[in-house]
C-alpha cells in the first residue's frame, strides 16, 4: 500500500516495519532527541518514502518503545538541551521556545530551567558578542539600548539586561548579585 509518497528519488522503495525501526534506531543513535522530534522525523520519512506495510505505520508506538527502552528519554534531552543554550548566552525565555519547539511537555521545560542561572548566561553572551562591561571601547547610550535589545532577543528578563547593557565593568556585576 504506497500511500503519499513524494515523486522523484527514483528506486526508494517504501518503508518496511524492518526499516522504519532500523531508522528509527540509527536516528536515536546519531542524534540526542525528544520523542516528538522523534515522531517528526519518522512522519517525514513516511511521507517522502511511502509506506509498505499492512495497517497504518506504528511511529507511535516505536516512539513509545525506544522511550521505554530509555533511548529516547524528554527529561535528559530537556536538561542537556538547556545547559547548552545557557552556555551560548541564551535566557530562560528562549531557551522555553526552543524546548516548546522540540515537543517537550510544559512541566519538564520548567523543571530543565529551574536552576539556570541567568546572570551567567547573560555574561556569557555578553562575553561572546563583547556587550556591556566585554565592550571594547566606552559604550554610549546608542551602543547600550543596542546591547539591550541583544540581551532581550536572547530570552532574558529586563531587568538582568539591563543590568549587563548599563555595567561598566564585570565586577560592578558581580558586586550586585
Amino acid at each position: 500500500m504506497d500511500s503519499d509518497a513524494k515523486p522523484g528519488r527514483k528506486g526508494r522503495p517504501p518503508l518496511g516495519p524492518g526499516e522504519l525501526d532500523a531508522m528509527a534506531l540509527r536516528y536515536v543513535e546519531r542524534y540526542a532527541t525528544s520523542e516528538e522530534k522523534l515522531a517528526r522525523y519518522l512522519r517525514r520519512k513516511l511521507r517522502e518514502r511511502g509506506w509498505d506495510g499492512e495497517d497504518a505505520p506504528p511511529v507511535a508506538a516505536l516512539v513509545q518503545r525506544l522511550a521505554g527502552l530509555r533511548y529516547v528519554d524528554d527529561r535528559q534531552f530537556a536538561e542537556a538541551r538547556t545547559r547548552s543554550l545557557a552556555r551560548r548566552g541564551y535566557g530562560r525565555r528562549r531557551i522555553g521556545q526552543a524546548l516548546a519547539a522540540d515537543g517537550i511537555a510544559p512541566q519538564l521545560r520548567e523543571d530543565a530551567a529551574a536552576d539556570l542561572d541567568e546572570m551567567e548566561s547573560a555574561l556569557a553572551l555578553a562575553r561572546r558578542r563583547r556587550l556591556g562591561p566585554f565592550a571594547e571601547a566606552e559604550s554610549g547610550p546608542e551602543k547600550r539600548r543596542k546591547d539591550l535589545g541583544i540581551l532581550l532577543r536572547a530570552g532574558h528578563g529586563m531587568d538582568v539586561a539591563r543590568r549587563v547593557a548599563n555595567a561598566a565593568t564585570v565586577e560592578e556585576l558581580e558586586i550586585e548579585a
